[in-house]
């Protein structure tokens, strides 16, 4: 208790414990922590204007503190002589309760904005700067990732609080630094009391960075099976060493982190995979063979898809005056698993070419290789052997199970080629008939799948496109160039789906080339065909 001059009148026993230097007649100021004395000549102000006006009657709320170690609330009570009694409460574990609390909340948080961040992108790079500026944001002054060596090199993404993330690639033995060849290989982390900032590799270090490092700790990041790397933390002078309660948080930062980066590194492992095996699957780009036009367009079902169960193919003759064999099909079912088969019927029909002049031998081998095979899917095929003799182009079309080629004649009538047979794969002998026909200059042949014709949308939303209207666009088409006449075709077919489903779809256009010359050179008049 002290009055009004602040001169202290009476101290209990356990506050005398407390404070040293407290006894009566001692002045508070010199007796109490400031915070405390501050408080009292506010609390004997507070009781002057109580004596004056009982309106102000409100209670002075308690003040909080520290004396040495522990932690305080001060209650003040006012006495009627002008003094005030101060009841010290010892707050010390509940305060330390409340803030141990809120770090964990605080670090919860961040564990989960981190791994949203790090989820975020799937580029093994990207994941890495992420990885190094949020540490250095949150766990240390410096972070430094570092992957496993490639090509002799380790990759390295190096952040300083507020700064740019650095990203290189260095020539370094990681056993410079103790724990990081260990954090490499996923071994247990070293305690940070065991490793000399001294002993610091120059490549750890930014070179304009100005500070003294005081503390390192050096943590795996452990990924999927094996080691994603390594997280090197930096504390300057400034700031304290790392506690074991901060090294066990950052571990946990870094098994989030490593999760991310191994999630990464596979993504793009599977991509190369993925990227490696669609050259092959994907339909090659087609151009004139053997004096033949052949153009082709291809859609996979999917918007995200770039293979599915349609496919092309075009195989030159031996020699310029020989047949070229083109092959259009349809794999039951769509995606990857159906361009996994149109990938072996490719390849078996590449195979087969020494024997392309006959049709019938050639899909009753192909039938054969599919029926023994593990795939369950059948498969609809039309081939088309095409042959330049002078100005014209003849065709022997054979079909098995696939809609019929259509042929635009100059004169703009279509005409249905009537050859059909037995769908492939789902019967152990097929029967094929063969149809020849023969395009003049500028008249082309179209193969197609059922992509096209049973494409539902329109003004209804669910009629199908059908052949008619296929034939009556085709119709349009007389005279065109088959890149246009694809082109012109799968145009119409997405704008009569607009935003549907789809099925896959594949088109290839075989056309008689013309040859052209000017009938005038004002610039302006109408080439002339001629035959």
């Amino acid at each position: 208790m002290a009055d009004g001059t602040g001169t202290l009148v009476q101290v209990n026993p356990a506050a005398a414990l407390l404070l040293k230097d407290a006894v009566p007649g001692a002045s508070l100021r010199d007796a109490v922590p400031d915070w405390l004395a501050s408080a009292h000549r506010e609390a004997v102000a507070h009781g002057q204007l109580l004596a004056q006006d009982r309106r102000h009657a409100e209670a002075l709320p308690p003040v909080s503190g520290r004396i040495a170690a522990h932690s305080f609330e001060a209650h003040p009570t006012a006495q009627r002589d002008g003094s005030v009694a101060w009841w010290l409460i010892d707050d010390t574990d509940r305060r330390n309760a409340e803030e141990a609390l809120a770090t964990e909340r605080e670090r919860t948080r961040f564990l989960a904005e981190a791994s949203n961040v790090l989820l975020a992108s799937l580029n093994t790079d990207r994941c890495m700067a992420a990885t190094a500026q949020l540490a250095a944001e949150y766990l240390a002054d410096v972070a430094v990732v570092v992957a496993p060596s490639s090509g002799g090199k380790l990759p390295v993404a190096l952040a300083i609080t507020g700064q740019d993330v650095i990203r290189t690639r260095v020539s370094a033995d990681p056993s410079q630094l103790p724990g990081l060849s260990e954090a490499l290989q996923g071994f247990p982390p070293v305690p940070s009391r065991w490793i000399d900032p001294a002993a610091l590799p120059d490549w750890t270090v930014p070179q304009d960075f100005g500070g003294t490092i005081r503390s390192v700790v050096v943590t795996p990041l452990p990924g999927h099976g094996v080691p994603a790397g390594a997280l090197i933390l930096l504390r300057t002078t400034d700031h304290a060493r790392f506690s074991e309660n901060e090294e066990i948080f950052a571990r946990l930062f870094a098994a989030r982190a490593g999760a991310a980066l191994s999630a990464s590194r596979l993504y793009s492992e599977q991509s190369a995979i993925t990227q490696t095996l669609m050259r092959d699957l994907l339909p090659p780009r087609l151009q004139r063979l053997n004096g033949v036009e052949i153009s082709g367009g291809y859609r996979a079902a999917g918007a995200g898809e770039r293979v599915g169960g349609d496919f092309y193919d075009a195989h030159p003759g031996s020699t310029p005056d020989d047949a070229s064999l083109v092959v259009l099909g349809d794999v039951c079912g769509k995606g990857l698993d159906a361009a996994v088969l149109t990938g072996k019927i490719r390849n078996t029909l590449q195979a087969l070419m020494p024997m392309a002049d006959d049709h019938e031998r050639m899909l009753q081998l192909l039938n054969g290789a599919l029926l023994t095979s593990h795939h369950t899917r059948f498969a609809t095929l039309v081939m088309a052997s095409a042959q330049r003799t002078e100005n014209q182009v003849r065709l022997r079309l054979t079909s098995a199970g696939h809609p019929a080629p259509l042929v635009i004649r100059m004169d703009g009538s279509v005409e249905e080629v009537p050859t059909h047979g037995t769908l492939i794969g789902a019967l152990p002998t097929i029967e094929v008939r063969s149809v020849e026909t023969v395009l003049q200059p500028g008249e082309t042949c179209v193969l197609y799948t059922d992509g096209f014709t049973e494409a539902r949308g329109g003004p209804l939303g669910d009629e199908l496109f059908g052949d008619e209207r296929l034939k009556h666009a085709l119709a349009e088409c007389a005279g065109m160039p088959g890149e246009a006449v694809v082109e012109r075709i799968q145009m119409l077919a997405s704008q009569w789906l607009r935003d549907g489903r789809r099925d896959d779809m594949a088109v290839i256009a075989i056309s008689a080339p013309l040859t052209t010359h000017l009938s005038a050179v004002n610039g302006h008049t109408r080439g002339r065909y001629t035959a």
